[in-house]
């Protein structure tokens, strides 16, 4: 099992995690709150605060918490909070990239490096395992919204670079400079995405066994648990024999 319905189903596991609403909420807040105070508080001005409206919707996150967040960044308070990337390497050599916003580096950075020599990993330096990925922009939108023809025509003529629809969504990937302006022009055409997120795509895979991917998804739910901590990707991928096993 590979490629685009591989790293789904991953995400869909990593998705029951969301009943963690508080978290997942305040993770949300925090991004919008960052990318308010980076740019204008006006998300019609500000490609990243619409992003981050988009992202938290899809969560149900409450309208009143976004204004809130808004406001707290236009008032001027609040910490000042830094974009930090963590590389490392979990189980059977699994490339992880992590991504966090905090308000104090070295706790961060403390945290995600035990986090990961528990589970059998360990934290890189920058650059270690990034050029196992590429960054891109990912969309995705149910299956009801188009056929899978003119969503494709629409995402390629908005300029996305590629476009997977199967069974239950449509999939579309864009160049990271371009993830903005298709975004728009789908949400403008089909309404607010499933998903709407700059992120890493593997270039290349490791495989692994039950045994090793269990601990792979403690190591993630570990790291996503952390409050610094705004996403993870990695390069793992199992059968779907596995994945069944797990699951069960």
């Amino acid at each position: 099992m590979a490629g685009h319905s591989q790293f789904k189903n991953i995400m869909h596991r990593k998705g029951a995690q969301d009943q963690k609403r508080a978290k997942v909420f305040a993770k949300h807040a925090r991004e919008i709150f960052v990318a308010a105070k980076m740019g204008m508080p006006d998300p019609a001005m500000n490609p990243r605060l619409r992003g981050a409206i988009l992202a938290a919707r899809a969560v149900n996150m409450p309208k009143d918490n976004i204004d809130r967040a808004i406001k707290k960044a236009e008032g001027g308070d609040g910490e000042n909070y830094e974009e930090v990337r963590y590389e490392g390497y979990g189980p059977n050599g699994v490339a992880v990239i992590v991504e966090a916003l905090t308000d104090n580096r070295n706790r961060t950075a403390s945290e995600v490096r035990s986090t990961f020599t528990k589970h059998g990993g360990n934290l890189g330096e920058t650059g270690s395992v990034g050029f196992m990925f590429e960054r891109r922009g990912y969309l995705e939108y149910a299956l009801s919204v188009a056929d899978a023809d003119t969503m494709f025509e629409v995402a390629l003529e908005a300029g996305a670079a590629d476009v997977e629809s199967d069974d239950e969504s449509h999939a579309i990937s864009t160049a990271p400079d371009d993830f903005a302006a298709v975004r728009d022009a789908l949400v403008e055409k089909f309404g607010d995405p499933l998903e709407a997120r700059l992120d890493w795509k593997p270039n290349m895979t490791t495989d692994l066994d039950e045994q090793a991917a269990s601990t792979m998804f403690k190591l993630i739910d570990v790291l996503e648990d952390n409050d610094d901590v705004q996403s993870v990707s990695s390069n793992f991928a199992v059968s779907d024999e596995v994945l069944a096993k797990l699951s069960a």
